[in-house]
Formats: structure tokens, sequence, C-alpha cells
């Protein structure tokens, strides 16, 4: 069964701005690219850290606001970002970032945590290999129906778990999968569905199974795990 992985969905072709790059350079950079944000790299291709167009709004923000600061400068610290003239200044560093083979779940929930729109992808050497948005990670929900049913009858039922495809139906509309039919355990059926939840694209499961036989107490009774606990508390049907 395929897994996707950060460097399945990322973005390869990143537009980046050196430590020294001045503030007119990086706006030029930002602005001439489409991108709201560029990682900061050193002479060997290193992410120092992430300059955005956040970073960039302070300058713009104390426009004017000289008598404002001085009023209020025994109370509060000036950001020195509002004087800032390069990127190795203007940057949020250390910079969040994630590794080409992280699971595309992984970025998603670093994405979430750390309040970020993307964030960098490097190598073992934290050099630049691409950059990861939330845009890139909702790509695997534009995969075709077809596509989503064809890795669950392929890779999920025939391949990973051995599942005659002809015993499961498997139905799938506008990412939705619906099986019905019978395998052999109870604790089959709840690993086939667990599988499909991770299939790329699906984002719902309609758990029709029936198994021949219910083999949750003997797998409780010998400190097993197959299957999910909640297929393995569901009263049988059969």
């Amino acid at each position: 069964m395929r897994r996707w992985r950060v460097e399945d969905v990322m973005t390869r072709d990143v537009v980046s701005v050196a430590p020294d790059a001045t503030y007119r350079e990086v706006v030029d950079t930002l602005t001439g690219a489409g991108v709201s944000a560029a990682p900061v790299l050193d002479a060997d291709g290193r992410v120092l850290g992430v300059v955005s167009e956040a970073d960039l709004l302070h300058k713009v923000e104390a426009i004017g606001d000289e008598q404002h600061r001085r009023i209020f400068a025994g109370r509060r610290r000036v950001d020195s970002r509002t004087r800032a003239t390069v990127a190795a200044d203007l940057m949020t560093a250390p910079a969040v970032v994630v590794s080409p083979d992280a699971p595309v779940s992984t970025a998603a929930r670093r994405l979430e945590k750390e309040r970020i729109k993307r964030m960098p992808v490097v190598d073992s050497d934290r050099c630049l290999v691409g950059i990861v948005s939330r845009r890139d990670l909702l790509r695997i929900h534009t995969r075709p129906d077809a596509a989503i049913r064809a890795e669950i009858v392929d890779d999920v039922l025939r391949r990973s778990l051995w599942v005659d495809p002809l015993a499961v139906q498997v139905d799938v509309v506008d990412g939705a999968v619906t099986l019905t039919g019978t395998v052999e355990s109870r604790s089959l059926a709840g690993l086939v569905v667990t599988f499909v939840t991770e299939v790329a694209g699906v984002v719902e499961v309609v758990d029709r199974l029936r198994w021949e036989h219910d083999d949750s107490r003997m797998l409780r009774s010998h400190g097993y795990a197959f299957g999910s606990a909640e297929r393995l508390m569901r009263p049988s049907r059969n």
C-alpha cells in the first residue's frame, strides 16, 4: 500500500533569498514570483529562516509612527524588524521545516500546530529540497474517484491484506468510500477499514462489511491489537 509523503506533493521549484538580500530585493522577489514567503538560504543551500509578507509589513506599519514610538518607548520594546534592512534581520528563525519522506499527515499537523501556511522541505543536512503548503497538501483530495478505487482494490485488498477483491465491493463517490461484502474475520474487517481510511483522497469510509467469524475475544485474550478498537467492540451482525 502506497503511503503518500511530503515529496509527493511538495513544490520543488522554490523561490529563495540570500541572508544579505535587501528589504527591497526581498519585496521584489516575493511580488515578482507571486508568493507570500521565501526561505532564506546560506551559501550551501541550508535553510536559515523564512521571510514572509508578515515580516515585511513591520516596516510598513512603522511608517509615520515616530511620534507614537517616542511616547511609548518607555513602555514597550520597539520591534527590531521595523529597522531591519536585510533578509537575515527580517526573517523568522529558526524555520519550521519538514523532511521529504514525512507523511503528509505529519506535515498537515505541523502546519496547523505552528499556525503557518507553508514550510521548507529539507534533507538531513537541512538543505532546501522543496516547499510544502496547505494547498499542496490538499492535492491528495483532488484524486479522481477511479484512482482511489483502483488503489483500494489493488494495493489495500489484493497486495497488502490478501483479500479477494471479488469479496468486497468498493464504491467511491467524491472521495467517500463505501465497503460492502464479507471477509474472513472481524479483525480483518477492521484492518480493511483502517487501511482504506489512510488512502490518499479518502474523505469518509462507510463500513458495511460482514465477517465469517468473530475473533475479537481470542485476539484480546492473547493481547493482540489487530483491527481498530471500534470494530473489535462492535456487535456482530451475523
